[in-house]
């Protein structure tokens, strides 16, 4: 590719991520209306949402390994249609069936087709091994901007006219992400100087299977040291992008200080992404996240420990963002390097999907600790704890070119489905198992109670967007 259809490329796929990462942001903006409309309690949207963030990780993989096949712009085009169809039939809902598939199914296949698996291994592919990390960092800044403008403009819509108007226009806004696909066109064996990979090969030897590549990498420990360090990073941004807000309200910190704080944390993650990006071409990625993932603990453990004051609020939203979604131009950029860019959708699939059962451990896992202790200590310092766990994992991480090495007996396939799929169903049997038990939000408000943990669980499972 010339550098003006990279660009182009660049552009393209970063407005994809923005739009894609953007009007997910926005869903918890809905929360009240869409219970009001169903008649329902919060859990119903809860499942909605948890049943989005199983598929949309679960499909990650597959949606991957389509675009490696058939190529990027006609998973993403598929992708958006669906994306779309889901968020309007979510403003029509009238049953809470109809909310289950609207918002959780269908908007979780989108998802999978639209998002950074896809976006990014496509970037990834055509860029060479030295513009890559920084390609991929531009990418994750502007979809991270996307985050913090669509929630804004979801707020505008709606107070001009009303909820379902907002959700039909953010839905037609995905649209915009089949229009936007065509310079991402291409499959993985069809690139302009696809002849040698990040791994050395070239076009002339044999090309390794997916299924191969799979299994290379289902017994290579750098790469699941790798999904480890994923599951961290889906950890803490998604227990801190739940249960922040409710946290500081705990601490009586004022709405507009909260508020800011969360602003700033998808402003100043622009700079942390485009800067581990540009970091990432001139020094080792794995020892970036290692970085990275230490510096999390350590912006952690000073927030827990100091008195809580607007001060620190602000402060700790300003540095968290910059530590948000660094890791994921660093995490893509070696999994390209240690098996090359054929399968690149597919494997950074499986470490997305890494991220996703984190994210689930993250939203519930904190919300239930908290409920049973009665505040959110123990839950800041099990993030401390991971972080790390994380930043010592990835010290252990060779992000060089992996050698080729034979199969497993057991399908590679199986090795990483089976557990996957397992996590999943007994994921979503725990979801369903406490919406079907007595609303405790709703006995604690009849007898009076006022304790913001007396609420279930499964609340903390909410994206929450702050203060609007």
């Amino acid at each position: 590719m010339n550098p003006q259809d990279l660009r182009r490329l660049l552009v393209a796929g970063s407005a994809i991520a923005a739009i894609g990462l953007g009007v997910r942001s926005t869903f918890g903006l809905f929360l009240n209306d869409i219970n009001a409309a169903l008649d329902a309690d919060t859990a119903t949207f809860a499942l909605a949402i948890a049943i989005q963030n199983l598929i949309w990780g679960l499909g990650q993989p597959v949606a991957g390994s389509i675009a490696d096949r058939f190529g990027s712009a006609r998973v993403l085009a598929g992708g958006a249609l669906l994306y779309c169809a889901g968020v309007v039939l979510m403003a029509t809902a009238d049953s809470p069936a109809q909310l289950y598939l609207s918002g959780g199914f269908v908007i979780g296949v989108g998802l999978a087709a639209t998002s950074f698996s896809v976006v990014l291994a496509s970037i990834g592919r055509h860029y060479p091994p030295e513009q890559r990390p920084k390609a991929l960092g531009i990418a994750t800044a502007v979809g991270s901007g996307g985050q913090f403008v669509f929630v804004q403009v979801a707020n505008r819509i709606e107070a001009a006219s009303d909820w379902q108007t907002a959700l039909v226009a953010l839905g037609l806004t995905t649209l915009a992400i089949a229009a936007l696909a065509r310079p991402l066109r291409g499959n993985a064996t069809a690139i302009d100087g696809s002849s040698a990979d990040s791994t050395g090969q070239s076009a002339n030897e044999p090309a390794e299977t997916l299924r191969a590549a799979i299994g290379r990498a289902s017994v290579n420990r750098s790469y699941l040291l790798l999904c480890a360090g994923f599951f961290v990073c889906g950890l803490h941004v998604t227990f801190i992008g739940t249960h922040l807000i409710p946290f500081l309200e705990a601490e009586a910190v004022s709405d507009s200080v909260a508020g800011l704080a969360w602003a700033l944390v998808g402003l100043t993650n622009i700079g942390g992404s485009y800067l581990a990006g540009v970091l990432g071409t001139r020094h080792s990625k794995a020892r970036l996240l290692a970085l990275i993932y230490g510096a999390r603990g350590v912006v952690i453990t000073a927030f827990v420990v100091l008195p809580t004051s607007d001060l620190t609020v602000v402060g700790f939203g300003a540095l968290i963002g910059v530590l948000w979604l660094s890791t994921v131009p660093l995490t893509g950029a070696i999994v390209a390097q240690q098996f090359g860019t054929r399968h690149s959708g597919t494997l950074f699939g499986i470490v997305f999907l890494s991220h996703q059962v984190g994210a689930f451990a993250g939203a519930y896992g904190g919300g239930w600790l908290a409920d049973r202790t009665g505040d959110y200590t123990a839950s800041w310092w099990v993030a401390v704890a991971f972080a790390i766990g994380a930043a010592v994992i990835n010290l252990f991480i060779d992000e060089g070119p992996q050698p080729l090495a034979p199969a497993p007996r057991r399908g590679p396939v199986l090795r990483i489905a089976r557990p996957a799929a397992g996590l999943g169903a007994v994921s979503l049997f725990a979801i369903l198992s406490l919406t079907t038990t007595p609303n405790a939000a709703a006995a604690a408000t009849d007898a009076g109670s006022t304790n913001a943990f007396d609420r279930p669980a499964i609340i903390c499972l909410l994206p929450h967007p702050g203060p609007r």
